[in-house]
């Protein structure tokens, strides 16, 4: 495999509460965990985590290099506090040296493909391979399959089954989502930080934790009119803060 160049890291860091003070940071304890975002380039992985993190879409992107971290803060029912550490590793490094340095030492791995890109999601074959050997012996992380861009529908070439036989066939949790509408994308890293605690969630909670987000509408006559996506209402809010005065990259 080619050895792809790589760039130096950025981090951005946001919370779930603009209200607390940064006083109160050493009044609770907080659990910390690494989770690495894998798939091809393009597939929306940076989109995602700015969802996540900002609460922000952009239209056009810039292809990540090497990686790119963040850190996003959640509170889980009981008063539990989360640090999400989210490794977004750009679709080259799959050639990269670096690679099983990147994954070694995740919590969790979150397996992100293009529902509209066919190739995208049989590569997924090779980003699983990547994860076994860079654990080994080791006990193997929490795995999750991602289909995102769930707003296009219509031009989806990832049929379910495929997608449901994949994730069980691997013994992966399964997640779909869309970055440009931010339909259940919080909900799902909730979910992820929730299981990685041990915490059970009720469906209130699990819904408590999404965002309302309202797609633009388009006209696709192929899928019978107008597609407007929305989510409960409720969820943390947070403000992503940029360290040093860096920004980020979106792939």
């Amino acid at each position: 495999m080619a050895e792809t160049k790589e760039e130096s890291p950025r981090i951005v860091e946001s919370d779930d509460d603009d209200d607390d003070d940064d006083g109160d940071e050493d009044d609770f304890e907080q659990l910390q965990y690494k989770v690495v975002i894998l798939g091809d380039g393009a597939v929306g992985k940076t989109s995602v985590t700015m969802r996540f993190c900002e609460d922000y879409f952009a239209r056009q992107y810039k292809q990540t290099l090497g990686v790119d971290f963040f850190i996003k803060r959640v509170v889980l029912p009981g008063d539990v506090h989360v640090a999400l550490q989210i490794w977004d590793i750009g679709g080259q490094a799959i050639g990269s040296k670096m690679i099983g340095n990147y994954i070694y030492g995740a919590q969790a791995v979150v397996l992100c493909y293009d529902i509209t890109n066919y190739q995208s999601f049989q590569n997924l074959e090779d980003w699983l391979d990547l994860v076994k050997k860079a654990f080994d012996n080791d006990s193997p992380p929490y795995i999750a399959i991602v289909g995102n861009k769930t707003d296009l529908q219509h031009l989806r070439t990832v049929k379910l089954e495929k997608h449901n036989a994949f994730a069980d066939a691997g013994n992966m949790y399964s997640y779909f989502m869309s970055a440009k509408t931010g339909d259940r994308v919080n909900d799902t890293f909730y979910r992820i930080a929730a299981d990685l605690a041990g915490i059970m969630l009720t469906k209130s909670e699990l819904e408590s934790s999404a965002r309302v987000v309202q797609a633009d509408i388009i006209n696709h006559p192929q899928s019978g009119g107008d597609t407007t996506f929305k989510q409960p209402k409720g969820g943390p809010q947070g403000e992503c803060k940029t360290i040093g005065g860096k920004g980020c990259t979106i792939s």
